[in-house]
């Protein structure tokens, strides 16, 4: 099990009879990249400004595990910066104001960020991209043990996007631990370890991408007959729902049931063309999992 570098048990933030977070157990692993999920309003911002000292919760508590608030960079908003100074010099001015990092490994982020070779031009000539990068790069003047990122990619080009994605992961790779708050879900299934779902403040699901994507399995049956297979196959000893999606038989059953399904279909003189297991993406598990809290709300 990793160190945990942030915890926060029943944290409760309401604003008159808004409840923006709701008794939220949540943990950040060292060396990890979280992603932290939910629709606009979930909480997501609130959150982070409870973890940041910023907003004072109603209830519970925030452990960040004894990291000093000058140890945590965090990118809130979009970065702003001196559009005539370049990069270097940028980072120089925010190095002093914070007692940040010294020339040498001012130098250093830089490289790691990419943007070593441009660091001499000035600000306002750097892409989105670069933007963002020096953004990433000033959260860690200060040697953070962790990095909050909301929404880093937000209105970039996929080429800019791509520069952000390949990023985040290599500071998790220096032993920083990245919180991650995005509604890009594709996004967060390419770079992130583990992801949190909230949905109005409440924490709705919390794991490694792989554990809640294969809870979401079901098999993809190609078969002759598709209506009266569905009909068979409904009410089947090991077999949840079954539906039909784009010409082929999408049943709610592990790898397991295979043997049996195909067994009932063949007595019936269906013939089965293929078999296969499927996962449910990151993004199809946050659609039911919202769109159930949203029906009980």
């Amino acid at each position: 099990m990793q160190e945990v570098v942030l915890r926060t048990r029943g944290l409760t933030k309401r604003f008159g009879d808004l409840v923006a977070v709701d008794n939220l157990d949540l943990e950040v692993r060292r060396g990890e990249v979280l992603g932290f999920l939910g629709p606009n309003g979930s909480g997501k911002s609130t959150t982070v400004g409870m973890i940041l000292g910023l907003i004072r919760p109603t209830a519970g508590s925030v452990d960040r595990m004894g990291i000093p608030l000058q140890r945590i960079g965090a990118i809130i908003e979009g970065p702003a910066f001196y559009p005539f100074l370049s990069g270097r010099d940028n980072l120089r001015a925010l190095a002093l104001a914070v007692n940040g990092m010294g020339e040498r490994d001012i130098e250093q982020v830089l490289n790691l960020v990419g943007l070593g070779s441009s660091a001499h031009r000035k600000y306002q000539t750097y892409s989105l991209g670069m933007k963002q990068r020096l953004g990433i790069a000033s959260t860690l003047l200060c040697d953070p043990e962790l990095v909050i990122l909301d929404e880093p990619t937000n209105g970039l080009d996929p080429a800019g996007q791509q520069e952000i994605r390949a990023l985040i992961p290599r500071l998790a790779e220096e032993g920083r631990s990245v919180l991650l708050a995005s509604h890009l879900l594709h996004e967060v299934e390419q770079i992130c370890d583990r992801v949190a779902i909230l949905r109005r403040g409440k924490l709705l699901a919390e794991g490694l991408i792989s554990e809640l994507t294969q809870q979401q399995a079901y098999l993809e049956i190609g078969v002759s007959d598709l209506a009266t297979a569905r009909e068979l196959l409904s009410g089947l000893e090991g077999v949840g729902g079954v539906t039909i999606e784009e010409g082929f038989l999408h049943v709610d059953a592990d790898a397991s049931s295979g043997s049996l399904i195909t067994k009932t279909l063949a007595e019936a003189g269906i013939y089965v063309s293929s078999l296969s297991q499927k996962h449910n993406s990151l993004e199809d598990v946050f659609l039911e999992l919202t769109a159930e809290s949203s029906a009980v709300q």
